[in-house]
């Protein structure tokens, strides 16, 4: 496909008209054969495997994947508790997504939340004992799920690869944003 982000053409000037796209930047570095079938790999992973996982979740579980995530991240952590600031960066959602689900979730009595006392606007979300009870219910058609759609397909060798990859995509996110 010439002239897109993922195609492995190199950019060819266009007749400018009324309905043309705009035109490709020069220089711009198209990815190569092996490259564009990484990242189309990797584009499966990143979309197929949550669609995947959050059908499987709601129908064993009757959560939402990231429901599950939000749960799970409260269910290992002391107390139950962590600052929403925070179990929005472990889950990495935005605030406004996370304080949405968290809501849904406080009306299922699955977490509550409690302002922190001092200044500014901070809020702790805790699990609930229901909460821990549900999240300990998913937890093990989750891993289920997960040995079944990743885990479980590749070699060790794969495994620690993925993990590296992994580490290194998240830095590379974490540097962009920072």
């Amino acid at each position: 496909m010439a002239n897109t982000a993922a195609g492995t053409d190199g950019p060819r000037r266009r007749v400018p008209s009324k309905d043309a796209a705009p035109e490709v930047p020069v220089g711009t570095r198209w990815l190569n054969g092996d490259e564009r079938a990484a990242w189309l790999a990797n584009s499966a992973i990143m979309i197929s495997l949550p669609a995947a996982l959050d059908a499987r979740m709601q129908r064993e579980a009757q959560l939402t994947f990231f429901e599950y995530m939000v749960l799970s991240v409260l269910s290992e952590q002391p107390e139950h508790t962590l600052q929403m600031s925070e179990l929005a960066a472990r889950t990495a959602a935005s605030l406004s997504r996370l304080s949405h689900v968290v809501g849904r979730l406080e009306k299922r009595e699955l977490l509550t939340r409690a302002r922190i006392p001092g200044p500014g606007r901070r809020t702790n979300a805790i699990l609930t004992e229901a909460g821990y009870e549900v999240v300990a219910a998913a937890a093990p058609g989750h891993v289920a799920a997960v040995r079944e759609y990743l885990i479980d397909e590749l070699e060790p060798h794969e495994l620690t690869a993925l993990r590296r990859i992994g580490t290194a995509v998240d830095a590379a996110i974490k540097r962009a944003q920072t």
